[in-house]
């Protein structure tokens, strides 16, 4: 195997028989258990890991120590053998009888090669832990692989309330686990009914994401650790292709405001049905001088061996925490290179058809129910993985010892458990009504507030565009670009807060990874598309958290889509979209809280709701050009709390103007002035956030939604003709709103429909019929329509 030098085998393999020939235990260890096996390299390795455990005084003799690994050996079989149970089987028997044809599925399903080789992985994960008395945040990229982590968590009671409840250590627990997975169970409510799933979920214990966009983990791994918190990342080598810009991961490590991180590659070689990019471009030793290149320092382990991983982790962790060290002492420069663990296997080692393409799903040739040559296989390859009982036991003592060490299950890890809130900063800048102002820099502005009255949590600032184009320039000139070499009289700092990539899913990443901070994205409106992603399983894994009643607490993450649609006219229509606030509108509004302000005060506000609350992702839509203020401090308040407000009322109006965005707000105040010199009375009222005002899906969504009466007193329905006038997609718009729509003849929207080019904003207005001419026309019209029906 690639990691195995040839040069140093002679000694290597010298070293190995001299410590098995001195230490009775150590060659007890060394003939491993069952399919893990320890090569002489990851011998050689333990060895001196030992000794630097009880140089640390952790352990006195090396018999303790290697007792711990030997339990781990076991663990790692009996975990592999669960895992093949889950995928195949409804019975599990710690005895390790064979199976008989009713025992199997009909079914069969699972990522079985993939949950194979994260099993040693996750063990070795736990094991580090053990050995060090730490219990660091752990994170998985490959979230199909749960079946790795759920049969390793059951085997150590590493569970929450419910699992623990449903699956315990006995055959009865364990054959619960097997046909709880991929069996499709839902509930009376059309929730899942069974606290497991087919990727990493809330109910996996100590689970961070879903893992279901691969590459994701890619990108937020080195955010995540404060300082003096250390993170196992999992990652896969499919990812490595699926999304650039992990590679950038050393380019924003900084020992002053980072934990110590292990990125883990698990090199299995297969994807669903060929190899990946890596293995085509020339393998692990292509990859090895892309990571050297890139600023990692890569280090090659045995990924089919739980003991290499322990040593990875320390061996990692050692050589970032000296890097750490000699920066402090002034002795070294950034990029830190960041120790990078590649652990070669094949997938689905340890059972039958590993390294095949049948390997990454059901990898026995047919279903052992009902073909009888796949169940003498099952049955022949899972005894090899087979653990009794009492060992077992005996292992689970030497493993579970965290009230000795006083530390956290993993399963409470840090990373799992944020907590974040603010010192309010005080009053925000006020804005004179009637007069111009950006809302893009009152939110620059207030921003900054809240930064400097909290010094001590961590900033990230995503930023895919030009933040000065985007009016940040506070926020720039205080918190800087992170660069490695800073040019002068730019802002820019080696210790910048800023992370700026033509990448939209690297910068939003930054800020996601950041749960324990504070954060701040700003983007193109059109390009914030491909932030949604990251974002969706961001607000899809909060909310499943909020339904177990577990609901996250880390600071809600604003993320601003500017240099929007209407302001972008002489760009051609590629920059004139309004999907990305569409699209997090059909996520749960309870989480996804999409708005639209209108001018600066009601922008501040937004920032000052969103730094108030935790566990959503705030996106708001932004003009950053300047606009008339229209609503005073209180009012913009009350906006907010409320979703929507009057902002003109008129005496016996007959026409409501529903302004959805600061331009058409605008458009609405002008086309109330032309109908008022017609002899048409209107009132104006500003729908902030949609969803405030949508026919709820579930209970969380009710007790989020404005009540009936409110909505009334917001939107009269009595009311002859209500008017949209909207930022995005009438049609869309009015999906959401249904309660607000009069029907066809006493409502009319209007919107973008898909039209642009190169224009200037009221050009680009007038193109999609959302300038005041049109929407005066069109309103006399119906006006006169609605005045020929019958009884009118």
């Amino acid at each position: 195997m690639y990691f195995v030098d040839p040069q140093d085998n002679r000694r290597i393999e010298q070293r190995a028989r001299q410590y098995r020939d001195t230490y009775p235990a150590f060659a007890h260890w060394s003939a491993g258990y069952g399919v893990v096996t320890h090569s002489d390299q990851t011998q050689v390795r333990v060895f001196d890991l030992c000794q630097q455990l009880i140089c640390e005084g952790r352990f006195q003799r090396i018999d303790e120590v290697l007792e711990v690994l030997s339990a781990a050996d076991r663990v790692t079989s009996a975990a592999m053998w669960l895992v093949v149970h889950m995928t195949y089987s409804t019975t599990v028997d710690l005895s390790g009888r064979e199976l008989e044809t009713d025992d199997f599925k009909t079914n069969p399903q699972g990522h079985t090669g993939g949950s194979l080789n994260m099993v040693p992985a996750y063990v070795g994960y736990m094991v580090a832990n053990r050995l060090a008395g730490i219990t660091r945040s752990w994170l998985m990229g490959q979230g199909h692989c749960v079946a790795a982590i759920e049969a390793v968590n059951v085997l150590l009671q590493n569970l929450h309330a419910e699992q623990v409840a449903r699956y315990p250590l006995s055959d009865e627990g364990l054959s619960q686990l097997a046909r709880d997975f991929y069996s499709y169970a839902i509930d009376d409510k059309g929730r899942p009914g069974v606290p497991l799933g087919s990727h990493v979920n809330p109910h996996t214990a100590g689970g961070l994401i879903e893992g279901g966009y691969l590459g994701f983990a890619e990108l937020q791994y080195v955010h995540m650790p404060l300082p003096g918190e250390r993170l196992v990342a999992f990652l896969s080598d499919g990812a490595f292709e699926e999304q650039r810009g992990s590679d950038w991961a050393s380019r924003w490590w900084r020992a002053e405001d980072c934990g110590l991180v292990t990125p883990v590659m698990i090199a299995n070689g297969r994807r669903i049905d060929q190899r990946s990019t890596m293995y085509q471009q020339g393998g692990l030793s292509w990859f090895y001088e892309h990571l050297e290149q890139n600023g990692f320092h890569p280090i090659a382990i045995d990924g089919r061996d739980p003991a290499a991983f322990v040593w990875g982790v320390f061996e990692a962790e050692s050589r970032l925490q000296a890097c750490c060290d000699a920066h402090s002492a002034d002795h070294t420069r950034y990029p830190v290179k960041l120790p990078y663990l590649i652990a070669e296997t094949e997938k689905g080692y340890g059972f039958y058809g590993a390294g095949t393409n049948a390997a990454h799903g059901t990898p026995l040739p047919g279903n052992p129910r009902s073909d009888e040559q796949s169940r003498q296989l099952f049955n022949e390859h899972a005894s090899k993985l087979h653990v009794n009982r009492q060992t077992l036991d005996d292992c689970l003592s030497h493993l579970l010892q965290h009230d000795a060490d006083q530390r956290l299950q993993e399963k409470d890890h840090p990373l799992s458990r944020r907590d974040v809130s603010l010192q309010h900063p005080g009053t925000a800048e006020e804005y004179h009504l009637g007069d111009a102002a950006s809302p893009m820099s009152a939110v620059d502005a207030r921003f900054c507030q809240w930064h400097q009255a909290n010094p001590d949590i961590r900033v990230r600032v995503g930023n895919p565009d030009e933040l000065r184009s985007n009016r940040m320039n506070q926020t720039l000139d205080l918190l800087k670009h992170r660069v490695l070499s800073p040019e002068a009289g730019v802002a820019e700092s080696l210790h910048g807060s800023v992370i700026t990539a033509l990448n939209e899913e690297a910068v939003v990443s930054a800020a996601l990874g950041n749960k324990g901070g504070l954060n701040l994205v700003v983007s193109y409106e059109a390009f914030a598309m491909k932030m949604v992603g990251a974002l969706r399983q961001t607000i899809i894994f909060a909310r499943h958290q909020k339904e177990l009643s577990r609901a996250p607490k880390w600071l809600s993450v604003p993320v601003i889509a500017t240099s929007h649609l209407w302001e972008n006219g002489k760009n051609e229509q590629s920059h004139q979209d309004s999907a990305f606030g569409e699209v997090l509108m059909g996520e749960m509004s309870d989480m996804a809280r999409v708005q639209y302000p209108a001018d600066a005060t009601s922008a501040a506000a937004c920032i000052d709701a969103c730094y108030q609350s935790q566990g959503q992702i705030w996106a708001m839509t932004i003009p950053k050009q300047e606009l008339e203020t229209t609503f005073s401090p209180e009012e913009a308040k009350q906006l907010v709390e409320q979703g929507a407000l009057v902002v003109e009322e008129g005496d016996a109006a007959e026409v409501e103007l529903v302004a959805v965005g600061g331009y058409q707000l605008q458009v609405c105040k002008a086309v109330k002035e032309a109908l008022t010199g017609r002899g048409v009375q209107c009132r104006i009222s500003y729908l902030l956030e949609p969803g405030r005002f949508r026919l709820p899906r579930d209970d969380y969504e009710q007790d989020f939604v404005v009540e009936p009466g409110r909505q009334y007193q917001l939107f009269k329905k009595d009311i002859r003709l209500r008017v949209f006038v909207s930022h995005l997609r009438p049609e869309v718009l009015m999906g959401v709103c249904r309660p607000l729509d009069l029907g066809p003849e006493r409502c009319l929207a209007f919107g973008y429909r898909n039209r642009g080019g190169t224009f200037d904003t009221e050009g680009l207005l007038r193109a999609n019929a959302c300038d005041p001419q049109t929407i005066t026309k069109q309103i006399q019209q119906q006006l006169k329509n609605l005045s020929q029906l019958p009884g009118s």
